[in-house]
């Protein structure tokens, strides 16, 4: 009984924000060589797993939910939604692998199979590989990081208290983040970096690209309007409802996945952010939190566990992240951080006491910023 408390303040100890008294080539060095092999055969398998997986799922309710009693309905359809949609997130992420190049050696194949996966589900994947790119870049850099940036104390609306000191405006508020949150962010850059005019990943003229991936992003608007259109006619075959049923739902979850993923790998009482001052690539990649996901680690690809290797060598693919994860952990030592936490009550918990990052007492002459929630 008395280990319990230890383990909550081990969770909660701060990274270090010193320089680390090792390099990116000595934890290079610590990892065994093969871990960054990449196999076009068991990337493809892990692929295929997933495909038949959805295949079962697409067949089972095609085939016999409409003789069931509809009784029934109000079980078997929401088990299909959460087994479908946490598939289809596993498959989503070995898309976010191809953006990475840890899918294949080959980039034509990465770069074609990334975007029939990721365009199927709605996302455009060049798009998404750029800015996903500058995130890895810049991880928890204040200025430059690209996604779910923090807010400072100073730019709080006037209502964000209200809604984080009541449960259910905290509760509204992370309902609209995990549903809403990814289509905001590729329509409007909602939780995105800052910039001096409009963000949107489909707009091939926005501030996130450059003049060399402009048509790119092209392709991957095309992609989505393409995906859109099959939607389309085949709600016009089948019915509104029948798509909603077997592709949207599914879809909202793999949204919500890949929000709720994210957000805990970068919000955590013990993650620091920095200005320009203090921000440097190594310390940023650092600053990352593993979690565990259960038995839906597995499914996901052990993409939640694995994040902070996966932050420091991207093009490693998952099936070696774990090993490799081993591996560093002894060198990394209190620069490496996990949190056990069930991720239902993380997500809380985090999203409760997280609320914006500020500098602590006493140290306003650092550019190290906090997760803080008083106010």
């Amino acid at each position: 009984m008395g280990s319990a408390p230890k383990a909550k303040t081990e969770q909660k100890k701060r990274v270090p924000i010193s320089k680390p008294p090792f390099t990116i080539g000595d934890i290079k060095k610590a990892i065994p060589p093969h871990c960054f092999h990449r196999s076009l055969i068991c990337s493809f398998s892990y692929l295929v797993h997933d495909l038949i997986f959805v295949s079962i799922f697409y067949y089972i309710v095609t085939t016999y939910f409409h003789v069931l009693p509809s009784s029934y309905h109000y079980i078997t359809w929401p088990i299909y939604w959460v087994f479908q949609g946490c598939v289809c997130t596993g498959i989503w992420v070995i898309a976010h692998e191809c953006g990475h190049h840890a899918f294949s050696d080959y980039q034509w194949i990465n770069d074609t199979v990334g975007f029939i996966l990721h365009s199927a589900l709605l996302t455009p994947y060049f798009s998404w590989k750029y800015s996903h790119r500058r995130h890895h870049s810049n991880t928890n850099s204040l200025e430059h990081d690209e996604n779910h940036v923090p807010k400072l104390k100073a730019t709080l609306r006037w209502y964000t208290k209200l809604y984080v000191n009541n449960p259910l405006g905290r509760l509204l508020i992370l309902v609209f983040t995990l549903t809403a949150g990814l289509p905001l962010y590729y329509a409007i850059n909602i939780a995105g970096r800052p910039y001096d005019r409009f963000a949107s990943h489909y707009n091939p003229y926005s501030p996130i690209y450059n003049n060399r991936e402009r048509l790119q992003i092209y392709i991957s608007d095309a992609g989505v309007v393409a995906t859109i259109y099959v939607l389309y006619r085949v709600a016009l075959a089948q019915g509104l409802t029948w798509i909603v049923c077997i592709y949207g739902v599914p879809l909202l979850i793999v949204n919500s996945f890949i929000v709720l993923i994210t957000l805990l790998h970068h919000t955590h009482p013990s993650l620091p952010h920095y200005d320009t001052s203090e921000w440097d690539w190594l310390k940023g990649a650092l600053a990352t939190v593993d979690r565990d996901y259960g038995v839906l680690t597995k499914v996901f690809h052990n993409i939640t566990d694995t994040h902070v290797v996966h932050h420091l060598f991207s093009t490693i693919p998952h099936y070696h992240a774990m090993e490799a994860t081993k591996a560093v952990k002894p060198l990394l030592g209190e620069y490496y951080q996990f949190d056990g936490t069930s991720f239902y009550k993380a997500i809380w918990r985090d999203f409760k006491e997280c609320i914006y990052v500020d500098k602590d007492e006493g140290s306003q002459n650092l550019g190290i910023f906090w997760y803080k929630s008083n106010f």
